[in-house]
């Protein structure tokens, strides 16, 4: 049941920041790459269409990629403070 909600949880989000992203695109105010990049780096845990299309975007924006992995170190940093640590 817990592997039901988290999935659910995942994808609600990653939809979500995928049409924040989509509607940052006409609006000034939101960064929408941002949101767009997120949302997938969301769904792709979950989607293997997701996956691809951040293959196909490391590969052709390496600098990207890079900024892209060092977010997520960051990001992996900051919520393993939230993970029950077992003994």
């Amino acid at each position: 049941m817990a592997v039901l909600v988290k999935r659910v949880l995942v994808l609600g989000v990653g939809w979500g920041f995928i049409l924040l992203g989509v509607v940052g695109l006409f609006l000034p105010i939101l960064q929408g790459i941002l949101f767009l990049l997120i949302g997938l780096a969301l769904l792709s845990t979950e989607s293997r269409t997701a996956r691809a299309i951040l293959v196909k975007l490391r590969r052709r924006f390496p600098k990207l990629a890079q900024k892209m992995d060092e977010a997520e170190k960051r990001a992996r940093g900051m919520f393993s403070r939230f993970k029950p640590r077992f003994k």
